[in-house]
Formats: C-alpha cells, sequence, structure tokens
C-alpha cells in the first residue's frame, strides 16, 4: 500500500476498533420524536456531493432521531452502508473515517500545485491519480477503447480499494441482522432492469454496496449471483419510489435528501450546458415520482372511505374484501433537502474531494436538517385527511 492511502485506512481500523459512545438514539428516543411511524432517509447517488448527506445524519444522529430505514444509490449507498452497518454510538466516527479518507488525494494535490490552481488541480489529480481508497487507474484501459476486457474490467479505473475501506468501516454481520434496514439500487447491465436489494428479504455484503456504485464507464460492473450491476444511478437516482412503494405499507416520516438540482438557470456555455445536463440526468424526476405517488395514495385513501360506507354485510363479501385491501390509511411526510450549490462550482462538482468542498457541504446538511428538525412541520400538520403523501419543503 502506497504511503498516501495508509493514513486514512489506519484512521479507519482505529475507529473500527476505538468507538466511544455518542449520544446513541433509543428506540424511546425516536417515539418521543416522531408520531408518524418509521422514519426513512433517502439518499441520492452524487459523488462527493454525499458529503450533505453525512451532514443531515449527524444533525438526525444529534437529535437522537436515528432511521429505522436507509435507501440509497452509489455514494447514497456508501454512505447508507456506513450508517445501518454500525451501531448508533459508532456511525459518526465512521462517517468520520470515509470522509477524511476521500479527502487525502486532493490535499495531496493542493501540496503539488505549483501554479495556484486550487479546485482545478485538485479535480486534475483525482482524474489522473484517483482517489486512494475509493478508486484508482485501471491501466486495462490503456489498450483502448475497443479493447474486450469484459464488463468488470471495461472501465476507466477499478474501485478494488473501495472494497477493503468498506470492510474496514462496515460491519456486514450487524447490517445483515436488519435493526436498521438497508436498501441499495442497482441496474443489472443485461436485462435494464432497475433491482433494490434490501436486508429485509436478504443478506447483503459489500459487493451489493459496490455494484450501487458502479457508475459507467468509469466503474466496471460488478457481479452479484453471477449477474454483472451498475451504478443505480443510470436508471433512477432517486429512490424514493422503492420507498412509497413498499408492502404492507407503514407510516413514514421521510427525509428526501437531493444533492442535484432539477431546476437551475439558463446555461450561457458549454461548460455550462455539461453542468445543467448533469444536473437534470440525476435529478431523476424526484418530483414526478411523488407526483404519481400522490394520485395512487389519494386514491388508497378514496377506496377505504368508500369501504367505510358499505354495509357491514358487503364488507365481509370475499369479492369486496379483495378490492377494499387495495385501500389504507397511512400517511407519509416527506421532508425536502436539497444541498446549496457552492459558489464557483461545475460540472465537476461531484468529484471535488477538496477539504473546502466536503466541509461546505457538510456543514449545508448538517445546518439544512437542524432547522427541518427545529421547525418539525410534520408536527400538527393540517393537511386533507385524504391525502396520503404530504411534502415539508425548506422555507
Amino acid at each position: 500500500m502506497n504511503k498516501t492511502s495508509q493514513a486514512p485506512r489506519s484512521r479507519a481500523r482505529s475507529a473500527r476498533r476505538g468507538a466511544t459512545a455518542t449520544a446513541a438514539a433509543t428506540p424511546a428516543a425516536n417515539a418521543a420524536k416522531t408520531a408518524h411511524g418509521q422514519v426513512v432517509l433517502v439518499l441520492q447517488g452524487g459523488g462527493a456531493l454525499g458529503a450533505y448527506q453525512a451532514g443531515v445524519y449527524q444533525a438526525l444522529h444529534e437529535a437522537g432521531l436515528e432511521p429505522d430505514w436507509v435507501i440509497g444509490t452509489s455514494i447514497g449507498a456508501i454512505n447508507a452502508s456506513l450508517i445501518a452497518g454500525n451501531p448508533p454510538e459508532q456511525r459518526m466516527q465512521r462517517l468520520d473515517a470515509f470522509w477524511a479518507a476521500m479527502q487525502e488525494a486532493s490535499r495531496a494535490s493542493a501540496a503539488f500545485d505549483l501554479f495556484g490552481l486550487g479546485r482545478s488541480a485538485a479535480t486534475f489529480g483525482t482524474v489522473l491519480r484517483g482517489i486512494p481508497d475509493f478508486f484508482t487507474p485501471n491501466l486495462h484501459a490503456w489498450r483502448g477503447q475497443m479493447a474486450a476486457l469484459g464488463v468488470e474490467q471495461a472501465a476507466y479505473y477499478s474501485t478494488a480499494p473501495l472494497r477493503e475501506t468498506l470492510r474496514e468501516l462496515v460491519d456486514f454481520d450487524y447490517l445483515c441482522q436488519c435493526r436498521t434496514r438497508m436498501t441499495v439500487g442497482a441496474v443489472n447491465v443485461c436485462s435494464g432492469h432497475m433491482r433494490y436489494f434490501d436486508t429485509r428479504h436478504e443478506a447483503l455484503g459489500v459487493e451489493h454496496v459496490m455494484a450501487s456504485g458502479a457508475l459507467p464507464p468509469a466503474f466496471g460492473a460488478i457481479r452479484i449471483e453471477g449477474q454483472p450491476y451498475w451504478d443505480g444511478g443510470i436508471y433512477s437516482n432517486t429512490p424514493i419510489e422503492a420507498v412509497l412503494d413498499d408492502k404492507p405499507r407503514r407510516d413514514s416520516l421521510i427525509f428526501a435528501v437531493n444533492v442535484w438540482h432539477q431546476s437551475g438557470p439558463e446555461p450561457a456555455s458549454i461548460w455550462q450546458v455539461m453542468g445543467r445536463q448533469k444536473d437534470i440526468q440525476y435529478a431523476s424526476r424526484a418530483d414526478s415520482h411523488i407526483a404519481r405517488q400522490k394520485q395512487i395514495h389519494r386514491l388508497r385513501h378514496v377506496i377505504r372511505e368508500l369501504g367505510a360506507e358499505l354495509p357491514a354485510a358487503r364488507r365481509d363479501d370475499a369479492k369486496v374484501k379483495d378490492l377494499l385491501a387495495w385501500g389504507c390509511g397511512t400517511t407519509v411526510h416527506v421532508a425536502h433537502l436539497l444541498a446549496p450549490r457552492l459558489e464557483g462550482e461545475d460540472h465537476t462538482k461531484d468529484i471535488d474531494f477538496t477539504p473546502e468542498g466536503v466541509r461546505a457541504r457538510r456543514e449545508a446538511g448538517l445546518a439544512d436538517a437542524r432547522r427541518m428538525l427545529q421547525r418539525e412541520p410534520w408536527v400538527d400538520c393540517e393537511a386533507d385527511p385524504i391525502e396520503g403523501v404530504i411534502e415539508h419543503h425548506p422555507p
């Protein structure tokens, strides 16, 4: 292992061995904080932008509001594994160790920034050398774009270092106990179908998390049960639909943590066009997903109300029972959190692992989530009782 990667790995091992209790949440604390059912944390993919998600979780952790379910894609899946794959009292240390390791390559680039290029130098360094504890250049790629390397090697970088980092920072035995449910999304390379791997239904390992972050052509596919999978973000980067479609349906308080901006100003240059295109692509129609779910849940509430109007004898009929089963009375509150744009950011923002970029995004996530928790808009919410999905946006 080279000297650059020794320090982060050492910190990861130290964090795993020497965890101390830090305001660990208890079931009673969670119950006291919300009377709205399960607490769900939904995390988009977005590379370095995932530092914002770490800040959001920190605010929840400080408030004693540990999630019952974490679902993520790409970097969201990595953050989800660091949360769900560790006991509450160890989670912040594992998140800290991971994000500290991600910044090491940028620190090295800054040390050799002879021309004062700042973030541009760090970006160039990341593209050239990778991030020692995440990904490194794949030498097989030098054989050319037409070389038949196989789907697992047909990529510009190798994510073998990420495998070791996750093994050091995530307790997969604890994860599979499903004390905190975790779901990660990946897309089957051959069928093109999205698959959500869920600890409620199966044992998950390091390969499931890596598959969710295997964004082509930067990273090669990861095989699970013999099938190759890529980053779920190329199909749907906002996995909130998996929560809203879950069965059995439950009252939920969902913190939807997004890092890409669906709306934005009109771009004026090719450079700006590249950034705007990325935002649109990876925002992944979150608004339309929720609009569809609002319609579905409203209809479920209507079915329930209609069923209540039927005579008891009719409700006991087997055919009517089957129809009424489509109804429900669950209510889902969605608290939206969106990472702010940083001054001077561009389409390379998702590989901005500089200490300044990581710190700014993490502090923003912490501040935004604290404000949302202080407001608690889901408490005493005067919404139409026929509505099943209620959204809460920052003021």
